[in-house]
């Protein structure tokens, strides 16, 4: 059975709202895409619009930006620390933006969605 995002047919009190249109695919939802550490996987999807999103199933490294000296750096992801959207995460190793990454430059944190962009972009902490 397809995730629907589209309102439910049933209001608060139990009674059913008229049905005024047909199913549209804009409201098809998918499954979330749970980035984890191994080796590269990414996907395109095309979205509404005719946009398009990169998900990524698996990366093993991060673009890091280094407040300090103030520049990138490509380094190796080596485990979740800690992630605030589920603490079941963490254990999972499953990256989502704000998770707390180990790194082989130091502790970073995620600052793009994983799931819908290419790559994991990072600030040293």
């Amino acid at each position: 059975m397809a995730i629907s995002q589209r309102k439910s047919k049933r209001k608060a009190t139990g009674g059913k709202y008229r049905t005024w249109r047909k199913k549209k695919l804009g409201e098809l939802g998918r499954l979330p895409t749970l980035t984890r550490i191994a080796k590269r996987k990414i996907t395109k999807i095309r979205v509404i619009g005719a946009n398009s999103k990169i998900k990524t199933f698996f990366e093993e490294t991060a673009n890091i930006y280094d407040p300090k000296t103030k520049k990138h750096i490509k380094a190796k992801i080596i485990a979740v620390v800690e992630n605030p959207a589920n603490r079941n995460y963490a254990r999972r190793n499953i990256i989502t933006k704000g998770t707390i990454i180990e790194t082989d430059k130091g502790k970073a944190k995620v600052t793009n969605r994983p799931g819908q962009d290419a790559g994991i972009q990072a600030i040293l902490q």
